[in-house]
Parts: C-alpha cells; sequence; structure tokens
C-alpha cells in the first residue's frame, strides 16, 4: 500500500512540474501571443495635429473605418516634431501605429529609418495620389493638402484702401504695421515664410541670406511673432491683425466662422504640400495600420476631408465649393514643391539665425 501511494506521490508531483514548466515556445511566439497581429488588431492609434485634423479624425474618418473594418482608431493630438520625437522614443516597442508629419519631419523621420515605406503595392490607392502633394518618395501617404499662403481681412484692406498683396515683400509694409499674426520660423508656417521671402529677394534654398534680411524688416512692422496656430487664430478672429501667413485650411476655417479673411497667391507662387501619413517602422499592427492609410487617401474619404477645408489630394478631386472664395487656387495661380531634404538640412541652422538675427528686431519699426 504505501508503494503504492509514494507512486502516486511521484506521478503528481511530475504533473505538477509540467504545468509549471510548460513546453518552451519558439523565438518570438512569446511576444506574438501579448500583441495582436492582421486580422486579430481590434485597435490601432494615429497620431497628428489637434485641431481641424483632430476633429477630422476622430469625428468622420475613424468611424467610417470602423464601419468597414470593426477596427476601433485612438488618437493622440500633437505637433509634427512631437510626434516624431515619441515615434523615435518607442522605436523598440512602437505604440503609435500611424504617425501624421508635416513634410520637413516625413524627410527626418525617413532618414532616421523610423517609418516603413509607401508605395502602390503596400498601400493600393497611392496610384490615385496626385504626386505633387508627396513629400518624399515612397516615404508617406499624403492626406490633407494644403498650401501655406499669405491671408487678409478683406473689410479692413477696403475700408482704409490698402493696395493688394501680390508678391510676399508686401508682408513688410508700414500699411498694417503692428497688426500682423506671422509665426515663428520653428513652425512650419515660419519656415516657409522664410523659404519664400529668400525667392522674393533672389535667393534659393542654397542662399536664405535675402530671405533673412527681408524677414529683419518683417520683424520690424510685428510686435510678436506666433508660436502656433493657436495663438494666431484668435488674434486674428479678435482683430488683433489683419494680415497673416498660415495653411491654408486654417485661413478656410476662420473665414467659415465669419471673419472677412481672404488667401491671396503672390506672384512668386505658394508652397503645396500635406499632412502626410506615415507606417511606424517594427509596428506590430501594420497590416491594419494600411489598411487605415489606405482607406484615408480613397476619393470617399478624401471627399470628407475636402468638406474640412482640405485640398484633396486624389488625383482629379477639387475642394468643397464653399471654400472657393476663401482659399480657391486658379489655375493661372503658380505653386511650387520645395525640396523637403534640403528644408530638414538647414532647419536647425536657419532657427538659430533666426533667433539671433531676427527676432530682435521685432517691433523696431512699429512706432
Amino acid at each position: 500500500m504505501k508503494k503504492i501511494m509514494s507512486l502516486i506521490t511521484i506521478m503528481m508531483l511530475f504533473a505538477l512540474a509540467a504545468c509549471a514548466n510548460p513546453t518552451p515556445k519558439k523565438p518570438g511566439e512569446a511576444a506574438k501571443a501579448n500583441t495582436a497581429s492582421g486580422s486579430d488588431v481590434k485597435e490601432i492609434t494615429v497620431a497628428g495635429n489637434g485641431g481641424v485634423i483632430e476633429k477630422t479624425i476622430r469625428d468622420v474618418l475613424a468611424p467610417k473605418f470602423k464601419e468597414k473594418t470593426g477596427i476601433q482608431v485612438n488618437f493622440i493630438a500633437g505637433l509634427s516634431g512631437e510626434i516624431l520625437s515619441k515615434v523615435e522614443l518607442q522605436k523598440n516597442a512602437p505604440q503609435i501605429d500611424v504617425a501624421f508629419f508635416v513634410p520637413v519631419d516625413v524627410q527626418r523621420a525617413f532618414d532616421k529609418g523610423l517609418t516603413e515605406p509607401i508605395d502602390e503595392t503596400t498601400i493600393a490607392n497611392m496610384k490615385d495620389v496626385d504626386p505633387r502633394f508627396v513629400a518624399v518618395d515612397k516615404a508617406a501617404a499624403p492626406v490633407f493638402g494644403l498650401v501655406i499662403a499669405p491671408a487678409y481681412n478683406t473689410e479692413t484692406f477696403k475700408k482704409n484702401q490698402i493696395k493688394p498683396i501680390e508678391s510676399w515683400n508686401d508682408l513688410a509694409r508700414p500699411d498694417y504695421k503692428g497688426k500682423t499674426a506671422f509665426s515663428d520660423i520653428n513652425n512650419d508656417w515660419g519656415f516657409n515664410t522664410l523659404y519664400a521671402l529668400a525667392l522674393a529677394n533672389g535667393g534659393s534654398i542654397d542662399n536664405m541670406a535675402p530671405g533673412l534680411k527681408k524677414a529683419k524688416e518683417l520683424a520690424g512692422y510685428s510686435s510678436t511673432f506666433y508660436k502656433n496656430s493657436t495663438q494666431m487664430m484668435p488674434a486674428i478672429q479678435q482683430g488683433a491683425a489683419d494680415v497673416t501667413v498660415m495653411g491654408s485650411y486654417a485661413i478656410a476655417e476662420l473665414a467659415a466662422s465669419g471673419v472677412p479673411l481672404k488667401m491671396t497667391v503672390p506672384k512668386e507662387g505658394v508652397p503645396l504640400q500635406a499632412f502626410s501619413a506615415a507606417l511606424v517602422k517594427n509596428d506590430p499592427r501594420k497590416e491594419a495600420a494600411a489598411k487605415f492609410i489606405n482607406y484615408i487617401i480613397s476619393k470617399e474619404a478624401q471627399a470628407l476631408i475636402a468638406d474640412k477645408g482640405f485640398y484633396p489630394v486624389a488625383k482629379g478631386m477639387k475642394i468643397a465649393k464653399k471654400y472657393e472664395d476663401s482659399i480657391g487656387l486658379k489655375d493661372t495661380d503658380k505653386t511650387f514643391k520645395p525640396d523637403f531634404a534640403k528644408f530638414a538640412a538647414i532647419r536647425a541652422e536657419m532657427s538659430d539665425k533666426w533667433s539671433k538675427e531676427v527676432t530682435p528686431e521685432l517691433g523696431k519699426l512699429v512706432k
């Protein structure tokens, strides 16, 4: 009897040991079990700008995408540079699946190896995208099309009989001294303004000195440089500024709210670009993330995006009619695509020169 009991005891101990030490999994198997991938994914995380982009994704695109796929879209709001920093910090364990960047940060993320290649083989609807909106070939999908351009208060200009803005140089005039809303160079709008001023004065991306010289005069007629759109837009709404340089979508939003604001295209042209969606490298939810990007550049989604004041990036599509008066582009209007690789390369140097040479000139010509 004792022998039988001992045998039973030994068998029970073996069984317990087997439970405590299950059969080892193949490399990577444990990680797979804890991270849904492929068709098992039920949610993805998208990071992008706040404001109208956040509202468009949260309230319009995400619900439509969930209806079609069953995949929930979670949104994190932040500036492009902040999102780039997060993606870099998380590169070994991505938490963001789709990252929206301004063109310069598309280039920076690509150069750092933080994003997956995007083309027609991974995102089928890329075949219908207007190439003018593509910031960096195969690095990201353009989604929210725009230009960065001057805009002015039509009522103030009419009342005071101010000459129309025909050149980027016309931004630096005593007609509206102290009533301007220009961005600091660390904002994408400010950097594009500096580049446009360089072009207007015989410079180029390789020779920004003429732009910096004109920017000093621009600063002289300005009381301050604004950090971002959340500061600039109220200044226009409240009548503190009559002239600005903004993304066309922000101009459209202000005009739709009742502000008598109208975009103008200077003779030197305006930069055509887009907020672009990038696939984060090493993302375990890449298949679901790619589906989301493919949907938001479809003609169906681009029609919804155009209704929010953006230029649709799909070939042959036009901006919604309700925005034609405020930000409509005529066939005769000049647009151009900057060299964003060079933008990225000189950004730090230009920011340093701006802070040392341009910012100290603020307000000197206002009195």
